[in-house]
């Protein structure tokens, strides 16, 4: 009775206060707030009732604006800080199984003598193995703060007993470039994944270790890349751009316009340059993208980008968690808006447009697209046209490619029956495979899925309940063949390369390729000729 007297006290002062003078929006959502704290008709958690709130009043700005529990911040601050705590491992979760596929050189479970192979019954008290459990979870339960300890029963191929390994978790180094390797004698490939704390520094060490083995030109590869930090997009252009070169600029209505250059130094400016992207390809990858593109530096294969080109500023909160609240646009030096439209509040439409562009046949024909002529740019040296309005549009444009796909490719990879067999198949000849083949080079020169892994692979699937279709494999019989080479590569050597297998079968590398080896073809695109 005393709890109820007080909440009604507490009700009638909120309202008096309220009615005996004007109040702003933000005194009106702390009334709001009261009353349902103190009146609603079951227990409610007011830590949760301000997130949803927060939550809901975002909702209705644009659909990149968002809010962050402490957990959610966390996670989405690890792979930009370029590091997490935890034990090393690259893993693969398979029938509910946990193979070690990679331990990252000089970790915790390297120096404990882990190997790939090796698979995870437990960790501490809690059993992975059989669980069903979500790699999300499995990666919860590795993870802890640096110094932690964690106790793993792990089994070993040829070993009878399970074997009890004590690690201490350490600084895991996250990588922003997944391969890079020689495309022929003269031009390199780099693929990056994110732009993180480290991305600038990882290129220039892969592109002296390309340099070293003969590169003058380099394709970068930002497919799929979702973006991160503005800083690595600034820092990576000034790797191919001269000092003082103009990369991004942003403007909004209460934040001061900025130009972000080429500081010092400047990079290499001779070479060709070739950029990979897709419809995946977002913010930071648009702005690199943009930036060589609008400066004549580089041409761009693929098709048209995301539109990323909204400016999120953080906003911590003293628990952990956090707004980043849009506050300016990107535009690329030519003056383009990289941002696609979008309505107020209408985050599910702004969500569809990669099914939009699937229904109107953009992914299959550059045709599709039509540009507002009003948003007509041209480049800062050959005066190249190039459109605002949304993402960047290649200068070599390359359709999606899926004659290739079929149901039989498809349930292969979806129901795990590919990375099932390709473990199986390591783990028993993985000594014989490195005997033959010591280093990558070696291995993607000489070996070649025969007749007897595929024959080995379709007996798998068979067992696993889907049956042999010789047609849709004849179909298929390529990309498969990359496959298994690409995930066993990876399986078997450090920091192995599985697009290395697969590029040669993907249309805009090989588009890439061909263009950047085509000097004549190269520079003509580059004068807008």
């Amino acid at each position: 009775m005393k709890k109820i007297l007080i909440a009604l006290a507490v009700a009638l002062s909120l309202f008096a206060e309220a009615q005996n003078r004007e109040f702003n929006p933000s005194q009106k959502l702390r009334y709001a707030e009261g009353i349902i704290s103190n009146f609603y008709v079951e227990e409610i958690a007011e830590d949760s009732l301000v997130d949803e709130a927060i939550k809901a009043m975002l909702s209705t700005l644009d659909p990149h604006s968002q809010y962050s529990t402490p957990d959610e911040t966390r996670e989405l601050n690890q792979p930009l800080e370029g590091k997490f705590s935890g034990i090393g491992i690259m893993f693969n979760m398979v029938k509910d199984t946990v193979y070690v596929i990679q331990t990252t050189v000089g970790g915790p479970s390297e120096k404990a003598g882990l190997r790939p192979g090796d698979r995870i019954i437990s960790a501490n008290d809690t059993i992975i193995a059989g669980k069903g459990l979500k790699n999300s979870q499995v990666i919860k339960t590795l993870r802890g703060p640096k110094g932690s300890q964690v106790t793993l029963k792990v089994k070993r191929g040829g070993v009878a007993e399970p074997i009890d390994f004590v690690l201490r978790r350490d600084d895991i180094p996250i990588y922003s470039v997944d391969d890079v390797y020689m495309a022929n004698d003269s031009i390199g490939y780099i693929r990056i994944s994110r732009f993180a704390e480290s991305t600038a520094e990882e290129v220039a060490k892969s592109i002296k270790k390309l340099r070293s083995k003969g590169m003058r030109h380099v394709i970068l590869d930002l497919e799929d890349n979702g973006g991160g930090y503005l800083g690595a997009a600034v820092q990576l252009a000034a790797q191919f751009l001269p000092q003082g070169t103009p990369v991004v600029s942003t403007r909004g209505m209460r934040s001061e316009p900025m130009t972000f250059s080429v500081e010092t130094g400047g990079g290499d400016s001779r070479s060709r340059v070739v950029v990979m992207v897709n419809q995946y390809s977002a913010s930071a990858s648009e702005i690199l993208a943009g930036a060589l593109q609008d400066n004549d530096r580089g041409l761009v294969v693929g098709r048209r980008t995301f539109g990323k080109g909204l400016v999120q500023r953080p906003f911590p909160f003293p628990d952990g968690s956090m707004i980043r609240l849009t506050t300016a646009r990107y535009y690329t030096p030519a003056g383009r808006c990289i941002q696609k439209p979008y309505e107020k509040g209408k985050g599910e439409d702004y969500h569809l447009d990669m099914l939009n562009r699937y229904k109107s046949g953009e992914l299959w024909s550059a045709d599709s697209i039509h540009f507002d002529e009003k948003l007509k740019c041209t480049t800062l040296g050959a005066g190249r046209t190039v459109y605002g309005g949304g993402g960047i549009m290649p200068d070599v444009f390359v359709p999606v490619d899926t004659t290739f796909f079929t149901p039989y490719y498809r349930d292969l990879i979806a129901k795990g029956i590919v990375n099932t067999f390709i473990v199986d198949y390591v783990e028993k000849n993985r000594n014989g495979l490195l005997n033959k083949y010591p280093d990558e080079d070696k291995f993607f020169a000489a070996f070649s899925p025969g007749e007897e892994l595929e024959k080995a692979l379709i007996e798998s699937a068979d067992k696993e309940g889907l049956p042999y279709n010789d047609e849709q494999w004849q179909r298929s019989a390529l990309m498969i063949r990359a496959m298994l080479k690409g995930l066993m590569a990876r399986d078997l050597y450090e920091n192995g390369s599985y697009v290395r297998a697969t590029n040669p079968y993907n249309p805009v590398y090989i588009e890439a390729l061909k263009l950047i080896s085509d000097p004549v073809r190269y520079n003509k695109l580059l004068q807008g000729k």
